[in-house]
This record gives C-alpha cells, structure tokens and sequence, in this order.
C-alpha cells in the first residue's frame, strides 16, 4: 500500500472528527442553560464550579484532540521536532492542568447516578495519569515509554468522539434498554475498548512505528 494512504486517511480522520466537535461545541458559545445537554443539568447549571468546569472542557476539546493528534505524526517528529514538541506541551498542559481536573468535576455530577459518575471520574484520573507520565518520560529521554504512555492517554482523550458514536448507536438500533442503562453503558463503552486497541497497538510494535529512531 503506498505510503500515502495512511498520512491521507488519517488527515481524513482528523478533519472529520474535529468538524464534529467544533459542531458541538459552538453552540455552546451562547452560554445558555438550556443549550443541548445542558438542559438535562438545568438543577446544577447555577453551580460556578460545575458551569467553569463544563465551559473549559467543552470549548478545549478540539484543541486536545488536535495537539494529541500532532504527536502521532512521524514525518512531523523527525521534520519539525520543534513543532512536535511544543504541541506536546500544548497537550501535556491543557490535559493535566485543565480540562483533566475539569472532566474530574464534571464526572462527579454525571448522569446515570454512580455508575457513570465511576466511570467517567477513573477516566479523568487515567488521563490525567497517562498524561503525566508520558510529559515525565520524555522529560527523562525515556522515549519508548514516553510514546506508549502517549498512546494510552490520546485512546482516552477519543472518548469524548467514542462516547457520542455509542451513544447514537444505541439510540440508533432502539434497543430496549432504558436510556439510563443505555448512559452508563455508554459511559464504560467510551473509554475501555479504546484503552485495550492502545495496549494492543503498543505490543504489535506501533510505538517503534510512530517514533521512528527513538524507541
């Protein structure tokens, strides 16, 4: 297969998703209360902490999957390692400082009661760790963990892509499941399965292929 076609597909893939979150995401300029999901949140919206929390994340989404996404380029490392490394930091950032504590707050007043309050509150600690480790594994030239730790925290930054396609799936295929089952599976479902291909990319060698030279 030429060597254009998975730089091209994945470009593809990028401008789609970023497209649908930017879709998203302006709405949610207007700052209102009752704008798409935040009318189910419309008995905490008052909440300063909470309505921050929301805001930051949403608004932040599409420069982290974009930043993350920059550093699974190989021509980009090996060309422009400046490029490279300041949209690590971008990421490294954003991830640990914002939108991770961010998401930690907003998985504690989750829909679906404690069952996706869970699983969305292990999912920013995951990210938050991965994150951390992949920035200090770097730090430390360590570059073969730095790229796996990497591959596991970008799996869970797709979550907020994942989360969506499942939720629609479901809806969907009108499965007689109550829409709350249908949440907090939904919840679980966004964020597992992409961890597990992560492992598996890491152990079929992926790293090796992504940073060339350095692993």
């Amino acid at each position: 297969m030429k060597r254009w076609f998975y730089p091209a597909m994945s470009l593809l893939a990028l401008a789609f998703f970023s497209n649908l979150m930017i879709g998203l995401t302006l709405p949610y300029m207007a700052m209102r209360s009752n704008t798409g999901f935040l009318h189910t949140k419309l008995s905490i919206y008052h909440l300063r902490h909470w309505r921050f929390s929301f805001y930051i994340h949403v608004f932040l989404s599409s420069l982290v999957l974009l930043a993350g996404f920059t550093q699974f380029a190989p021509r980009l490392l090996v060309r422009y390692p400046r490029i490279h490394r300041s949209m690590g930091w971008i990421y490294l950032v954003i991830v640990t400082v914002v939108s991770g504590p961010a998401a930690f707050v907003l998985a504690l007043y989750a829909n679906g009661g404690w069952g996706a309050r869970i699983s969305f509150a292990l999912l920013a600690l995951l990210w938050i760790g991965f994150t951390a480790v992949a920035g200090y594994c770097a730090f430390r030239r360590r570059f073969s963990l730095h790229g796996a730790f990497m591959f596991r925290s970008y799996a869970l930054t797709l979550s907020a892509i994942t989360l969506r396609a499942y939720t629609w799936l479901m809806d969907w295929l009108l499965l007689p499941i109550h829409p709350r089952e249908i949440y907090i599976l939904s919840a679980w479902l966004s964020w597992i399965p992409n961890l597990l291909l992560a492992e598996i990319l890491i152990r079929k060698g992926w790293v090796e292929k992504v940073y060339p030279g350095l692993a």
